[in-house]
């Protein structure tokens, strides 16, 4: 018994839950829905073994743009289809919607080339904006993606950023451990992994 509870302690599992839709309203005529994505994990991928984060459909579809254009090799799995019709009220579309969004998340975390963008990281483990998770992935913050991943709900990166008077003269002094994604190199500069 011990040894069957040893070695099932010893395998590395990644558990995606996408629950929770919540209804905003901006104004009349912009409104959206919103995700919670629970992550609980013990593999050594991740900075922190449970996780909760929200997103919306349209941060899904800019995440999945940023791992294609990192593994040209693979072929990257589906989001629900974007609908026009899509109505907030009606409970099946939003069910449906939301487990599309879990099985894609699901089969992006089964590929181990995909768990080595630093987007991803960023995406489902802080609360970080779209814009501010592609500026830490390029190195262009005050904090790290570890530090932006550890931190991420206890205020600490936004006072990081009030600090930081002018953000885009700033940038990361010690690295993510996360690994960077291909993509992210400047022109000219080293590949990331050549760099001290």
């Amino acid at each position: 018994m011990d040894s069957m509870l040893d070695s099932l302690s010893k395998t590395e599992f990644i558990s995606i839950c996408v629950r929770d839709p919540r209804f905003h309203r901006d104004d009349l005529w912009h409104q959206y829905v919103d995700y919670e994505i629970c992550l609980h994990t013990n593999s050594m991928c991740f900075r922190k073994k449970t996780s909760c984060v929200r997103r919306r459909y349209s941060d899904f579809v800019w995440l999945r743009h940023c791992l294609e254009r990192n593994a040209l090799i693979i072929e990257m799995p589906k989001l629900p289809p974007w609908n026009p019709f899509f109505s907030l009220r009606n409970t099946d579309q939003v069910t449906q919607r939301m487990k599309g969004l879990q099985e894609f998340l699901e089969i992006v975390l089964r590929t181990p080339l995909l768990l080595s963008d630093s987007r991803l990281h960023l995406f489902l483990q802080s609360d970080l904006s779209l814009t501010k998770i592609e500026r830490c992935a390029l190195g262009k913050t005050r904090y790290t993606v570890a530090e932006a991943v550890q931190r991420s709900s206890s205020g600490y990166i936004s006072r990081l950023e009030d600090k930081a008077s002018c953000d885009s003269d700033c940038e990361s002094s010690s690295s993510s451990g996360l690994g960077l994604s291909v993509d992210t190199t400047m022109p000219g500069s080293p590949p990331p992994f050549l760099e001290s």
